[in-house]
């Protein structure tokens, strides 16, 4: 099926937690991280995954605490899930590779790819911040959501980032405490969450895809972040919120598939 089903996968021991890494694809092929977004998982990538097993060697991460991944004991930081990817990297012994990442896996994608020591070629942020300073909007936006929201608006098993489905797929699943650590990830500051103007010092190819309709992120933030990052290519879809892989699989994958070509 070259999708991501979470039962072929394996477990990684990564600093107090259990991380669930899945392959799928072409195991000879370049190798494509795929890096899900807050309270979403590794089936989200499931639209896209098809058109792309071909070619690449697709590696989807559960982030901690997210998916088939625990939470461990340490504080959730963009840095805390930066590191547990290189640590998968190291562990399946990659030269190089690429990240799609939707937006927290955007976000550690961004972090990742502004460190020269990381071998990374093509990054796609989808959806994805660079920074959140204090008195942004977004700040008030993001403080007014709770676990009881959460639950509230997405309590089934239909969607992935549903309660539901957190319940059943995570080992260890503690709702209330897993919201309130991704919660926290969203509003934190500092040198351990938002990349910022580290960005700038990014060299790997960039493609920004940005949902014209994202009801999170401004198109002036992601030009923003255009403007900060040497050769990068923005991708703006119509009709489109803030999850363009899930939302329009069928106009992003052939903008994709020439992206990753150059």
């Amino acid at each position: 099926m070259n999708t991501f089903n979470h039962w072929r996968g394996r477990h990684l021991d990564i600093e107090g937690a259990s991380i669930y890494v899945e392959e799928t694809g072409n195991p000879q092929g370049p190798a494509l991280l795929c890096l899900p977004g807050g309270f979403g998982q590794i089936e989200t990538w499931n639209a896209l995954a098809p058109g792309l097993a071909s070619t690449y060697r697709l590696i989807g991460i559960d982030s901690r605490g997210h998916g088939r991944s625990t939470l461990g004991s340490l504080p959730l930081t963009y840095r805390r899930l930066e590191d547990d990817v290189k640590a998968v990297v190291m562990h399946l012994g990659l030269s190089r590779y690429s990240i799609m990442g939707h937006s927290d896996g955007g976000i550690v994608a961004l972090r990742l790819a502004a460190d020269p020591a990381n071998p990374v070629d093509h990054i796609v942020p989808i959806g994805a911040q660079w920074e959140l300073p204090a008195g942004d909007p977004a700040r008030a936006e993001l403080g007014r959501i709770t676990p009881a929201f959460w639950r509230e608006h997405f309590p089934g098993n239909d969607v992935p980032h549903g309660v539901a489905a957190y319940e059943a797929l995570n080992p260890e699943p503690d709702f209330e405490r897993f919201a309130r650590a991704v919660l926290n990830l969203w509003l934190s500051n500092g040198p351990d969450a938002y990349p910022n103007e580290s960005i700038r010092a990014i060299r790997a190819r960039t493609l920004l895809v940005h949902g014209e309709q994202d009801e999170f992120i401004p198109l002036t933030h992601t030009q923003a972040m255009l403007g900060r990052i040497d050769g990068a290519s923005l991708l703006c879809l119509p009709l489109t919120g803030h999850s363009a892989h899930e939302e329009r699989p069928g106009w992003l994958l052939p903008v994709l598939r020439t992206f990753l070509q150059t």
